[in-house]
């Protein structure tokens, strides 16, 4: 059997732990978390190119450019539901190499397209709907990461995983301005656009947005291949896993994380073109990466306070702190003849950020810990053969929730930019949509509250 593939997995034990397991899942964890950050990147890509699209001579609605940038959550979140069952099939490493190399699909997609201002719409749908494949990854990576880590350190492990992978969000929204300015590419990326601002004409590479990536998603595609391991013990078929649709926690779980990580992926797909709509006078894309940084790299400190204070405690608070900060928008956004306050807006949609970051930490955290809490309590009395297959089962089932409830709560991404544009149709401002998610959060503190959080709960996490 290949020396990538481990026929010993232990992290529970103490001593497999320290000799040999923190060693090698410290390594597998240290190339996913690029490889997912890529994939983020990529997902994200059309939140910060439709800003530009006018600049660059394409000439579409603000309904048309909010699907644009709500397409990719639609198709990713569609891929996660498949990518949370293959790395038990097809084994972590295989999986993680072939998935990051999809991704240069879209990449030089989005790279030849945006050359030509005559791109049809209908092609630029296509190209969103292919930046999926990067939603597609963060399932199949967290599943993979979680196989690695002891229960006392998955909420760390899959934060920093999921945290610093989601930094690619920012990176995306950060670096893309910057290279469509100057020709990186040379000759080699085609000529560039331009348009003319305050009587000044101006330069565009746009297609750079996609063409930067290529090298990166390479490198990391070899890095994967040759540096990480598939586990033996983690192999299941999808019948296997598919147990987990008969699971309750497995649904409740789903419908948080939409109010978690769903929140985070939906507004930093559509803050860019909100802050375009509501504040004309403002520049989105000097501020649109400042949101999902401050949500990335608060992911790692969810799962953090999670291991200490316990999953479920932090995810109720949170989701009161995004019911306060959602309600505080309203003060700020243009409504009724008043311009707004951007700042105000500003301020509170970070907070935003941050708290769906802690609560993304927290969500995950809280699934490992209910999962083999139900397996261990199925197999009480049983003997110490019993206990054993507990922990396999139940590791096998949380990485089969991680990623699935990570597939369902990615719709979030699709539905608030949508959200933001049926309610800017049909009533000409975003109070609507606000409403809308204030009462789901409501939703989320009762279902935290009553399952998980209170005391008595009956499976406290």
């Amino acid at each position: 059997m290949s020396s990538q593939v481990l026929t010993r997995w232990d992290p529970e034990n103490v001593v497999f732990w320290k000799s040999t397991g923190s060693r090698v899942a410290h390594r597998n964890l240290w190339i996913s978390i690029p490889a997912l950050m890529l994939a983020f990147s990529i997902w994200m890509l059309w939140s910060v190119v439709v800003v530009n699209l006018d600049r660059a001579g394409f000439q579409f609605s603000k309904n048309q450019l909010f699907w644009l940038t709500a397409l990719p959550a639609l198709s990713g979140a569609t891929l996660r539901i498949f990518y949370s069952f293959l790395v038990p099939i097809f084994g972590g490493r295989r999986w993680t190499a072939i998935s990051t190399a999809t991704l240069l699909i879209p990449a030089l997609g989005m790279g030849f397209a945006l050359r030509d201002p005559s791109t049809s719409y209908p092609m630029l749908l296509a190209l969103a709907l292919l930046c999926g494949l990067g939603g597609g990854n963060f399932s199949s990576s967290m599943a993979n990461i979680s196989f690695f880590f002891p229960k006392s350190k998955k909420g760390l492990a899959t934060g920093l995983n999921a945290g610093v992978g989601n930094l690619g969000v920012s990176i995306a929204q950060f670096v893309v301005p910057l290279v469509i300015s100057v020709g990186v590419f040379g000759a080699l990326g085609g000529a560039p656009q331009t348009y003319t601002a305050d009587g000044v004409e101006h330069s565009l590479w746009l297609q750079n947005a996609g063409f930067i990536w290529v090298p990166v998603i390479l490198a990391a595609s070899i890095a994967a291949w040759f540096g990480m391991n598939d586990i033996a013990e983690a192999r299941a078929s999808f019948a296997d896993q598919a147990v987990i649709f008969r699971r309750k926690h497995n649904w409740l779980m789903c419908w948080l994380y939409v109010g978690t990580f769903g929140s985070f992926i939906g507004f930093a797909a559509g803050f860019a073109m909100l802050t375009k709509t509501l504040f004309p006078a403002v520049d989105p894309m000097a501020y649109a990466f400042l949101g999902p940084l401050v949500g990335s790299l608060t992911r790692p400190l969810g799962g953090w306070v999670s291991d200490k204070l316990g999953g479920a405690r932090v995810t109720y608070y949170t989701f009161l702190g995004m019911i306060a900060a959602v309600v505080g928008l309203l003060f700020f956004i243009p409504a009724d003849g008043q311009a707004g306050n951007f700042s105000g807006f500003l301020a509170l949609f970070v907070v935003l950020f941050a708290l769906t970051g802690i609560g993304n930490g927290s969500a995950f955290r809280m699934i490992p810990v209910i999962f083999l809490t139900e397996r261990q309590r199925a197999a009480q009395g049983r003997g110490e053969e019993a206990a054993r297959q507990a922990v396999i089962d139940a590791g096998k089932e949380s990485a089969a929730v991680l990623g699935f409830s990570g597939a369902i709560g990615a719709y979030g991404g699709f539905f608030i930019p949508r959200s933001f544009g049926t309610s800017i149709d049909l009533t000409g401002g975003v109070s609507a949509a606000l409403f809308c998610f204030i009462a789901f959060y409501i939703s989320c503190v009762g279902i935290t509250w009553w399952f998980y959080s209170r005391k008595n709960a009956a499976m406290p996490c």
